[in-house]
This record gives C-alpha cells, sequence and structure tokens, in this order.
C-alpha cells in the first residue's frame, strides 16, 4: 500500500473518532404517558370508591328503618273529646216497647155489688235505657303507651218511660150501683202499668243492651281518632 493511501486511512479514522456518537431518544415520553395512564386510573379508583361509600350510606340501617316504622306517641285524651263523650249519651239509648193488661179495682166484699170500683187498663209505653255521660272527665279515662283507652262510664239505667196515650185505653170499668167510682182508680192503673212494663223490659235485658251499644258507639268513636284499642267498664 502507498504511503498517500496510508495516509488517507488514518485521516478519515482520526475523523471518525473526533465525530460525536449517534445521541439515543429519550424514554421521556413514553414514561409521561404511562404516569398520565396510571394517574387516571387513580383518581377513576378514588372516585368509584368514593360512590360506592356514599352508596352504603345512603342504605338505611335497621336502626333506621325502625325509626321510620314507629308509631308515633299517643296523645293524652283531650278535653274536646271528653266533651264529645259526654255529648254521646244520646247515641247509646236503647228503646223498647212493651205493653201490659192491668186490672185495678176495690175490693169491697158482699158489697162489691154495690160499692166495688175496678176497671182492666190496656197500656203500651216506650222504655228508653242508656248511660248518664254528663258526668265523664279525665279521670274515667286512661292511655297507654300502646294506645289503649280504658275509659269507666257509669252502668245502664233506665232514662225514661213514655206511655202511649193513644194506644193505652180502658178496656172495662164496672162500678157499683151506689158510687161513681175513684177518679184516682185509672192513675193508679197507669202506674202499676208502668212499673209491670220496666220490670219486663229489665227482664229482656235492655241494660244489658244498652251497655253493649254504649260500649261500641265509644269504640268506634276512639278508633275513629287513631287510638290502637278501646276498653270500656262500667262503674256501679
Amino acid at each position: 500500500m502507498s504511503d498517500t493511501k496510508l495516509m488517507e486511512r488514518q485521516d478519515q479514522e482520526v475523523v471518525e473518532r473526533l465525530e460525536p456518537a449517534p445521541r439515543r431518544r429519550s424514554p421521556i415520553v413514553p414514561i409521561a404517558i404511562v404516569t398520565g395512564v396510571v394517574s387516571m386510573f387513580v383518581v377513576i379508583g378514588i372516585w368509584v370508591v368514593s360512590s360506592l361509600q356514599d352508596l352504603v350510606d345512603a342504605v338505611p340501617t335497621p336502626g333506621d328503618l325502625a325509626a321510620v316504622f314507629e308509631p308515633e306517641p299517643y296523645e293524652e285524651i283531650s278535653p274536646v273529646v271528653i266533651s264529645s263523650i259526654r255529648d254521646m249519651s244520646n247515641l247509646t239509648t236503647v228503646e223498647t216497647v212493651q205493653y201490659t193488661i192491668v186490672d185495678k179495682g176495690t175490693d169491697r166484699g158482699w158489697l162489691e155489688w154495690a160499692r166495688g170500683d175496678s176497671l182492666q187498663l190496656f197500656a203500651v209505653a216506650r222504655i228508653g235505657a242508656g248511660i248518664d255521660m254528663s258526668g265523664i272527665s279525665v279521670r274515667n279515662v286512661s292511655l297507654d303507651e300502646q294506645g289503649v283507652v280504658e275509659i269507666t262510664v257509669p252502668a245502664a239505667e233506665i232514662q225514661y218511660v213514655s206511655v202511649d196515650n193513644e194506644a193505652t185505653q180502658i178496656l172495662d170499668r164496672e162500678t157499683g150501683l151506689f158510687t161513681k167510682g175513684d177518679p184516682r182508680l185509672e192513675t193508679d192503673a197507669r202506674q202499676v202499668a208502668e212499673e209491670v212494663l220496666v220490670q219486663a223490659a229489665l227482664d229482656e235485658g235492655v241494660l244489658t243492651d244498652a251497655e253493649a251499644n254504649a260500649r261500641q258507639v265509644l269504640t268506634d268513636f276512639l278508633l275513629g281518632l287513631g287510638y290502637r284499642d278501646v276498653v270500656v267498664e262500667f262503674a256501679g
């Protein structure tokens, strides 16, 4: 090899050594992309966890459900309710119609034909039985936490006896030859008839019917106000 070619080759090698080596690409861009993706997933994860926590918090607990369905405390019986109960006396009345025949007269023995006086009365009357609630007060009423009302009212009693004067009549009247008759005899017969009719109504259970009717009226009224149950007791 000639000296000239050898020198050219050496110069070329020197030049190659003096030229900078090719620069490698920086990995900054791929790392930034990965970091961004990871950050996005972290944010999404935090959002999902937060949403799930909110959902869990929104689900009612057994305590919350118990509070929702727990009944409101029952209010005490107010004076207005007591006043309404007092006005129910007429609603508790039970009426029955009774009739009877009464023989009333004087016994003059063998002078009956001369001084005797007797009559036969057919009597009809309407008899009413009920509860006198005019004296009811807050002391007669109690209320427990379960909404059960206990009320004590007077026992039923006969409230009126109304004789039907159109239907009541004298069937027969006999007087002696020497008497004009006792003007009080018909009045006495009517009084006896009333006693008989009242006793007949009692025997048929008019007082029991009146108390049953009063219990039903009071129960319907108080249940209508929202109380859970009603216990009615009769005093005396």
